[in-house]
């Protein structure tokens, strides 16, 4: 989260790595090493989500890929337990995400506007302890606002809805493109940074890339599918390269 000009970074989500090692209970494959292979790739930051019920990224996963690497993006519910771990491990950043048990995975943004004065007190003391904190909300002018007066450093704007669009609209206006466009500006004139991610993959990525003011991209699920057939150094590269070249 440290790209304020030049073209936006990538932050490579690891957990499904870590979910693939699960289903078999073996020491393998390694979410450590996922992380190292994606840095050396090119990506800026390795996201993590540390789920309540730890389905896929354990508490060592996080301690340790913090540690050795200094590039953690950790997502996060805003939650007693889990806010006490982040402050032990004090990764690079912090993204705060909603949780819902029985989700598959994120399913939407965080509602910022419920609850600003508990997200400014948890923003309180993540920043007496340098760390960086994210809100991940959908492209509502409202939340962005809300994210501001809540004490976060940045942004994610949710793009899952647009992801879902660009599947199925072919050709003219996609309507969430453009409200991401409006949040994307808001949110920086009002002093936020503007990171976005959810859903994006090797095609749908260029419209949102292109978008002045995006610092950062964090992306998972297609990286580590397409992984699978070409390896997770070449397709942390592909993905750094379109974020590299789609500005010029």
């Amino acid at each position: 989260m440290e790209n304020p000009q030049g073209p936006p970074s990538l932050g490579v989500n690891i957990d499904h790595v870590a979910t693939v090692r699960n289903a078999r209970g073996e020491g393998f494959p390694s979410p450590l090493q996922a992380a190292f292979t994606a840095l050396e790739a090119g990506a800026s930051n390795v996201t993590c989500h540390l789920r309540e019920d730890r389905r896929h990224i354990r508490d060592d996963d996080v301690r340790i890929i913090s540690s050795l690497t200094g590039r953690l993006n950790l997502e996060m519910a805003a939650e007693e337990g889990i806010i006490k771990i982040a402050l032990e491990i004090k990764p690079l950043s912090v993204t705060i995400v909603p949780e819902k048990r029985k989700e598959l995975t994120t399913e939407g943004g965080l509602n910022v506007i419920q609850d600003v004065k508990k997200y400014s007190e948890i923003n309180s003391g993540f920043r007496a302890a340098n760390i960086a904190t994210s809100a991940f909300i959908e492209p509502d002018l409202g939340q962005v606002e809300a994210a501001k007066k809540g004490g976060f450093d940045f942004i994610e704007i949710h793009t899952g809805n647009y992801a879902r669009e660009f599947a199925l609209v072919k050709t003219g206006i996609l309507k969430e493109l453009e409200k991401i466009k409006a949040a994307a500006a808001y949110a920086g004139n009002i002093g936020l940074g503007v990171n976005a991610g959810h859903g994006l993959d090797y095609k749908n990525i260029y419209n949102i890339a292109a978008i002045n003011g995006m610092r950062e991209f964090n992306i998972g699920f297609s990286i580590i599918s397409h992984s699978i057939f070409a390896g997770l150094e070449t397709a942390v590269r592909e993905m750094a390269s379109i974020l590299r070249n789609v500005r010029r």
